[in-house]
């Protein structure tokens, strides 16, 4: 039996740690559902888009560049 617990952990770890390539390929692959069918799901396309880039923690890290801890001197 599996254990859901575990899983969820392992899944949260994996969105933490890949967040930023989460979130843009989620990106990408929305732009081309939403070419495909001509905009008739956009609106829950963006709706998609919104909660992957949730995912990517570097885009709040203004001091970083690699998505590491800011350093001090």
């Amino acid at each position: 039996m599996v254990n859901l617990g575990k899983l969820a952990k392992k899944a949260k770890d994996i969105a933490d740690k890949q967040g930023d390539k989460i979130a843009k390929a989620v990106d990408k692959t929305t732009d081309v559902v939403d070419k495909k069918t001509k905009g008739k799901y956009s609106d829950k396309l963006n709706k998609l888009d919104d909660m992957a880039k949730k995912l990517d923690k570097t885009e709040k890290d203004d001091d970083t560049e690699d998505g590491d801890a800011p350093t001090t001197a």
